[in-house]
């Protein structure tokens, strides 16, 4: 082989990239180490450095216990864990459903069709007409209106359709041919191959449910079924303007925000690093064609 020779212009062409990327890794990185940071710290350490903390001194998890100790949070976990599996799951076998037909370059009536289901990206319903729909059919005040009310979003399924058009149409056909049906091809040779996607708009659903907020105050009035933002809220909002029923907040309403981010943003962050090689994968290729 013959080596490649790196010229001046080639090292200091790469010597700003390292350098770009280092700058933007660590505007990525240090707003995570502030906010733990200062959710680890008391807060008499946090106003004797001016309110900032970037490597604590001292450490209390009290913020920590204070929430954790509420019988609010444990229970919200369980229902934002519910509604992220179960809403998750409802997401991906519906936008799949959608997907694979639209990705069938012989499916009648496709394009008409495209442009039906990519419309609701421009124009949508609106709030009160989508509280309307939700409370006409019973579901408030229950899980299923923080899951079905957004059961397919028009991107993830284009995502979706995309990638789905990128599977070798001879594997297709073959299947076809050995006298496999529709949903025998999609579960049998589709599905196996469109990890990537799955893996990719599942991550999107799911960090939205795990999010959820607008539609668990705007459906749900039964306290025990608030998933964990709303709980957090009704926490942050007690802390920063006592009463009597939120005298037990002893912290400043700055540690608990801080230590509310980590609560929040910690499963997330666990799972991510399984999914990335996938999440990567599936964003480059259901992008590539239109």
């Amino acid at each position: 082989m013959v080596a490649v020779r790196e010229t001046f212009s080639d090292r200091l062409f790469l010597f700003a990239c390292y350098t770009f990327l280092t700058i933007m890794a660590f505007l990525a990185v240090f707003p995570l180490l502030y906010v733990v940071s200062v959710s680890i710290t008391p807060f008499e350490e946090v106003l004797r450095h001016g309110g900032f903390v970037v490597v604590p001194r001292k450490v209390t998890l009290e913020a920590y216990a204070q929430f954790l100790s509420r019988t609010t949070i444990p229970r919200a976990y369980l229902v934002t864990t519910y509604i992220t599996i179960a809403g998750t799951a409802i997401n991906l076998f519906l936008t799949t459903l959608l997907a694979y037909p639209l990705s069938r370059k012989s499916l009648p009536g496709r394009g008409a069709l495209l442009i039906f289901v990519i419309l609701p990206m421009v124009f949508t319903g609106g709030i009160i007409p989508t509280y309307i729909v939700v409370r006409s059919y019973g579901l408030l005040n229950t899980y299923w209106a923080m899951m079905l009310p957004w059961a397919i979003w028009t991107f993830n399924a284009v995502v979706m359709k995309t990638f789905f058009e990128q599977i070798e149409q001879s594997l297709l056909d073959a299947a076809t041919i050995d006298g496999a049906g529709e949903f025998t091809v999609l579960w049998r040779i589709v599905l196996p191959l469109s990890l990537p996607v799955l893996s990719t708009v599942g991550l999107f659903y799911g960090v939205n449910h795990w999010n959820e907020f607008f539609q668990a105050i705007m459906y749900i009035s039964d306290p025990d079924m608030l998933p964990l933002q709303p709980v957090l809220r009704n926490i942050l909002i007690g802390a920063e303007s006592p009463t009597v029923d939120s005298v037990d907040v002893t912290l400043p309403a700055d540690t608990l925000k801080m230590a509310a981010v980590v609560l929040t943003a910690l499963p997330i962050l666990m799972v991510y690093p399984f999914l990335q090689k996938h999440f990567t994968k599936g964003v480059l290729l259901g992008s590539v064609k239109g």
